[in-house]
């Protein structure tokens, strides 16, 4: 398997998973149809184009790809419908594993553009953190909430930081190109949703400050 074609199904994959987690999210705030495909565009693009500015990528992924902009747009509208026949339990279980999927694809998808370009790895693991977990912050700001990176105490950053770091040492060592990808996302992706069915956490700061 070439490198090229399979980092395309990686940020397309990426794109419909942040893009249906951004799309549940606006439905919950009861957003109309304009607010619910703003938030799934955002969510979907966000930290790939942050990622394409902070490597000097022009023109921006999305822009270059105008296909992704309709991808997002037929999934608000074939979205919206369906999600009035979930049960809300399967709705959240849906938002979470998307939401997971999509951090660790974009994660590693971001790691390897910035590998690519010769960044140093700590550079590399960060970008790669950055890509997948800007969307989703930017989500959440839309949806007047703190983004759940910065409280939900599950790990989250922590995931892409560590599935990053999988996939550079899978490639010091020599590993195929596309395993190393396939394994980072993997091992990003798993270890949110074990942190969610695990209910792992990370401790609050210790010192609270006095009003």
């Amino acid at each position: 398997m070439t490198l090229e074609p399979l980092l395309t199904l990686i940020e397309i994959s990426a794109i419909v998973a942040f893009a249906i987690s951004g799309l549940i999210e606006a439905v919950r705030k009861r957003m109309d149809v304009i607010g619910v495909f703003s938030v799934a565009f955002v969510t979907a693009f966000g930290g790939g184009a942050l990622r394409d500015v902070l490597l000097d990528r022009r023109p921006l992924f999305w822009v270059q790809h105008q296909e992704y902009v309709w991808l997002v747009l037929v999934l608000t509208l074939i979205g919206l419908p369906l999600l009035r026949v979930l049960r809300h339990r399967w709705v959240n279980r849906v938002m979470e594993v998307t939401d997971a999927l999509g951090l660790g694809l974009f994660a590693i998808s971001g790691a390897s553009l910035a590998l690519a370009a010769g960044m140093p790895l700590i550079i590399v693991a960060l970008m790669g953190v950055i890509t997948g977990v800007f969307g989703g912050v930017m989500r959440d700001v839309l949806c007047n909430e703190i983004p759940m990176v910065f409280h939900d105490h599950r790990p989250y950053a922590l995931c892409a930081f560590a599935g990053c770091w999988v996939f550079i040492g899978l490639n010091f060592i020599g590993a195929e190109a596309w395993l190393a990808l396939l394994i980072g996302a993997g091992i990003t992706a798993g270890l949110r949703l074990l942190a969610l069915a695990l209910d792992w956490r990370i401790p609050s700061w210790p010192h609270q400050i006095e009003d």
